[in-house]
């Protein structure tokens, strides 16, 4: 099963070969009856043909077939049991086929508890639309349903039915009824062999109470993790609610929680990093990470399904163990928050400690301003984005910069350097908070030139439209390192080497607290806020 998120309010079947037993129409004879030539589907040939009197009569014969292959087809295995299911959780179902609706209701009369009048809609070619794969049908079914084409399920043994869902924007699944059309399921969102194994796909779809996410599908998705740091002695599991884990041969644990509240999107790639990048400015190495997913009333599984191999992905990208958790479905929030707790472990004589920073010590920051803002805007506001003039490129540009919210090359770079006397990542208040937060636990004055602080032209277009400063954005993605007077350079270079953009902004001073800028060699006013600028959006 892919690891995709949706939500199901309606789903909508082909019929032949779906709903019945593939074979009862056969449509090598068909075509070759009406002189169709191999490959050229049936419908659009007989459009074709040259004068309405060859079309009725092609479209007669056809009627013809297709009744006599009603009257003798059977349902598919699981249709009637899966056709019950749906109508218990009360979700809209109805039919799309490429066949007229009287051949449809006569093929109905031989199911044994299922009747046209179960279905919320059948659209046939007696309707004045077009036929599969058009999207036009799927578009009619989802305002019928008043849902949105995106809420509806497509199920079809044919391409047809897997193309006309696509182009409608509509979840699709492949019924290949055992057969190897590799192509055709490559092209779906899912394949299923039989009608019964639509319901595991189903139950991923339908929205939850609240309470605790349920065992049976929580055992599935802990099912795919595989656990094989050996220090983990207690792994995540049904009714183990607590990870065990072997610190014997460890020095020094590095401890960090921080929750993700303003990201809805890739919101599991946030969690791990954004935890992740704190512990590795203390030169540790983040090695164990739990977390606890807190999700509105009305989640599907699907979506957090979706989050949970977000996080297992991330941790895998950089060798994170994730070894447990909790999962909830709450009235307590209105959108998902995801709270993480990481540790890491270093050697006492490694550790990276803010108050060993002094009087001399160059500040570099790498990359620019606000790298996470930017990313998390062009995905929560990509719509808003576009609507005040910035183009489908510059926003798929931003929303790429989740790619770079990570730390921990240049972190381990500069861990590595001996004239490194303190990090800090930049979170939330941006750089400007960031800065005075180094400041106050470096115990020391901090001279930053203004000039030399890179924003990104992406960003700073962002901050225009929506009248925000970038120093105040959210900023994980960027590093703040302290390092000596004589070593400072080559730390630079090292990261430049690294494929990673990096500049000296400033200087360490007295003993003390605060910030002193200066822009063309003035004194100028360092911006402060009392909230990091997202927030203003949300």
């Amino acid at each position: 099963m892919k690891n995709k998120s949706f939500c199901i309010k309606a789903v909508l079947f082909d019929f032949d070969g779906t709903l019945t037993k593939p074979g009862a129409l056969n449509f090598s004879f068909v075509n070759k009856s009406l002189k169709c030539p191999d490959g050229e589907p049936v419908l659009e040939f007989i459009e074709s043909l040259p004068s309405s009197e060859q079309q009725q009569e092609a479209f007669s014969k056809l009627e013809h077939f297709e009744m006599d292959a009603a009257r003798i087809s059977e349902p598919n295995p699981g249709a009637e049991a899966l056709i019950s299911y749906l109508l218990s959780k009360r979700l809209c179902i109805g039919i799309i086929t490429r066949n007229t609706l009287a051949s449809v209701e006569c093929a109905l009369e031989n199911f044994q508890s299922i009747t046209a009048s179960d279905f919320n809609l059948i659209i046939s070619r007696d309707d004045s639309i077009k036929p599969k794969p058009h999207p036009d049908g799927i578009l009619l079914a989802a305002q019928k349903f008043n849902a949105d084409v995106s809420e509806v399920l497509i199920v079809g043994d044919f391409i047809f039915d897997i193309k006309a869902g696509q182009r409608a924007g509509a979840t699709t699944v492949f019924l290949d009824n055992g057969s190897e059309n590799r192509k055709w399921k490559e092209e779906a969102d899912y394949t299923v062999s039989h009608l019964e194994e639509l319901k595991e796909i189903i139950q991923m779809g339908i929205p939850l109470p609240a309470g605790k996410f349920p065992n049976e599908l929580l055992k599935g998705m802990l099912d795919q993790f595989v656990f094989q740091d050996p220090s983990v002695l207690i792994n995540p599991g049904i009714g183990e609610d607590t990870a065990a884990v072997n610190v014997a041969d460890e020095e020094v644990l590095v401890l960090k929680s921080d929750p993700i509240t303003f990201a809805t999107d890739a919101i599991g790639h946030y969690a791990v990093l954004i935890n992740a990048n704190d512990i590795a400015t203390s030169g540790a190495v983040p090695r164990w990470f739990l977390t606890t997913l807190l999700f509105p009333c009305g989640t599907t599984p699907s979506e957090i399904c979706h989050t949970m191999h977000e996080l297992k992905d991330v941790c895998r990208q950089w060798e994170i163990t994730l070894c447990g958790g909790h999962t909830e479905i709450t009235d307590a929030v209105t959108r998902p928050v995801v709270t993480g707790m990481l540790a890491g472990t270093v050697a006492k004589s490694d550790l990276i400690d803010k108050r060993n920073i002094r009087k001399g010590d160059r500040i570099l920051l790498t990359k620019g301003v606000a790298v996470e803002g930017t990313s998390i805007i062009a995905r929560e506001f990509g719509d808003k984005l576009e609507k005040l003039g910035m183009t489908a490129v510059e926003i798929e540009t931003c929303r790429a910069f989740l790619s770079d919210i990570s730390i921990l090359e240049e972190a381990q770079i500069a861990g590595q350097s001996a004239g490194t006397s303190a990090m800090h990542d930049i979170t939330e208040g941006g750089l400007a908070t960031a800065l005075e937060e180094l400041s106050i636990a470096g115990q020391h004055r901090i001279r930053v030139d203004m000039e030399k602080i890179h924003v990104f032209p992406e960003t700073g277009k962002i901050c225009r439209l929506f009248d925000i400063h970038p120093l105040g954005l959210i900023g994980s993605g960027s590093l703040l390192i302290c390092c000596r007077e004589n070593s400072w350079k080559r730390l630079e270079e090292r990261i430049r080497k690294a494929g990673i953009a990096v500049s000296v902004i400033g200087e360490v001073l007295e003993k003390g607290k605060g910030i002193e800028a200066v822009k063309e060699g003035r004194s100028v006013e360092w911006p402060r806020f009392e909230a990091d600028e997202i927030t203003r959006l949300f």
